[in-house]
């Protein structure tokens, strides 16, 4: 099943960044997810399947894209 992985998504990784930094931002969707470390803003672009591996757990979700089926109405 894919991950539900959504613009905005802060997600904590399996390994801690050099910087220190746990924690990571969505900042691009689509075959690769672009990622921006919270603590030296370094970006990163990991292949879907990589980053789906890697991810430990969110932290907090971004905005629902509009139309999306967990939107009520």
């Amino acid at each position: 099943m894919v991950m539900d992985i959504r613009l905005g998504d802060v997600v904590r990784l399996r390994k801690q960044h050099p910087c220190g930094s746990h924690e990571w931002t969505v900042v691009r969707l689509g075959a690769d997810i672009g990622i921006t470390c919270n603590g030296c803003q370094r970006r990163v672009l990991l292949e879907r399947h990589t980053f789906e591996r890697r991810v430990k757990a969110f932290v907090s979700r971004g905005m629902a894209a509009e139309g999306s089926a967990d939107e009520p109405g």
